[in-house]
């Protein structure tokens, strides 16, 4: 018998950034890992925004994907095992329902599935600056054991481009799940020719 892949579900908000999620779901592909993608309906203005991707294109990057309404969707249910879900970008109202167990879509169902389930669900929170009710959900979301985990740039690794910061974030949400990744030079790590 052959081992199933690894399942991890990626979520994909209406906030701005959503060139992090693409590339989450390219780096994953490579990796094996099986994707089941939801997108929320602002996410997909985003899209419209951000990319030059179709919806079509954007859906064929995962393995699986599903609308935002379909809540009979395998990822709605606890029974359905996964690795867990990256929200990303992760707006302050997904942050929110998901904080407070208000699941008015798909992707919210599958955050709130990912909690009680107990299993790794990591939001990448995308908005500055915060206010008082934004970092009250997030503690919310952090008590009920979500991990917030913003697209932080890490000037350290003296990135080239805005591709290689991107890498440097989605390899960092990775580590959160124990991926093993190549996307970044890691601080203390010997680079070829010299130190880290």
């Amino acid at each position: 018998m052959t081992r199933p892949r690894p399942r991890m579900i990626v979520g994909i908000s209406g906030a701005t950034g959503i060139n992090y999620g693409v590339r989450l779901l390219q780096v994953l592909r490579a990796l094996e890992v099986e994707t089941h993608l939801v997108v929320s309906s602002p996410g997909e203005m985003t899209r419209d925004y951000e990319t030059d991707l179709s919806a079509g294109e954007l859906r064929e990057l995962a393995d699986h994907s599903y609308k935002p309404t379909d809540f009979g969707a395998a990822i709605s249910s606890g029974s359905f095992r996964t690795m867990g879900m990256i929200v990303v970008p992760c707006t302050v109202r997904t942050v929110s329902e998901i904080a407070y167990g208000t699941t008015s879509n798909l992707l919210t169902r599958a955050a709130d599935v990912c909690l009680k389930e107990r299993r790794r669900l990591v939001l990448a929170v995308r908005e500055s600056p915060f206010s008082l009710v934004h970092l009250r959900a997030m503690t919310a979301a952090t008590e009920a054991g979500a991990i917030i985990a913003p697209p932080v740039p890490a000037f350290y690794a003296k990135p080239n481009s805005l591709a290689e910061m991107i890498d440097h974030t989605v390899g960092r949400l990775l580590d959160l799940f124990e991926i093993e990744n190549a996307l970044a030079p890691r601080w203390g790590e010997t680079r070829e020719g010299g130190d880290a």
